[in-house]
């Protein structure tokens, strides 16, 4: 299986210290690779999608409790909460809100 193509690939986007450009990669089966081999995305993705589909009663909760909020004042509220618990990697975030706004029809 295979993760849709909008979602990330680099997931951690390295910083390396020094004076000589760096390439932070690491060796998987006798190749230097750098970001997210295809079963780790798609692995990172299964969990952003189910979180996503979890979050769609999060989100209709949220927007009925506080109607005086637009749609994406609701989002924002929730990737609040969510980047407290730090369970996904920041540019998975931006997938995760985007992929919530589609289901809800936001």
């Amino acid at each position: 299986m295979t993760a849709p193509e909008d979602f990330p690939w680099d997931t951690t986007p390295a910083a390396l210290s020094g004076t000589q450009p760096k390439v932070a990669g690491r060796m998987i089966g006798g190749k230097f690779l750098v970001g997210l081999t295809a079963t780790e995305r798609f692995e990172r993705w299964d969990v952003c999608e189910d979180l996503a589909q979890q979050l769609v009663a999060v989100a209709r909760k949220d927007a009925a409790k506080h109607p005086q909020h637009s749609h994406e004042e609701t989002l924002q509220r929730v990737r609040r909460d969510l980047e407290r618990k730090r369970w996904v990697e920041v540019v998975e975030m931006d997938w995760l809100i985007n992929r919530l706004r589609t289901l809800l029809g936001w």
